[in-house]
């Protein structure tokens, strides 16, 4: 019995960091496999779009994990060095 390879690879979100403009429409890319949302960083800012039937749209927090603090994650997202944005990370999920 063969198996339905593309269902079993579709991750539940994919981040897409722009560095410049232009270029492919990544969400139709996306939206082909798909991906029930694209995370997009840019301008140190991340943009949630959700599937909605054969397009994405924009949404304010992400339906597959809402409590996480993007707004946090951005900031972190640009510091140099990972091991202090981990240290961060940690100390702004303690009550």
């Amino acid at each position: 019995m063969l198996r339905d390879r593309r269902a079993q690879t579709v991750p539940d979100f994919a981040i897409e960091v722009v560095w410049t403009s232009g270029g492919l429409d990544k969400l139709d890319i996306y939206r082909a496999f798909g991906v029930r949302e694209v995370w997009i960083w840019r301008d140190e800012r991340i943009e949630i779009h959700a599937l909605r039937g054969d397009a994405y749209e924009p949404v304010a927090r992400s339906e597959i994990m809402p409590d996480l603090d993007l707004a946090t994650v951005a900031v972190l997202a640009t510091r140099r060095y990972q091991t202090g944005a981990v240290r961060e990370f940690r100390r702004s999920l303690r009550p």
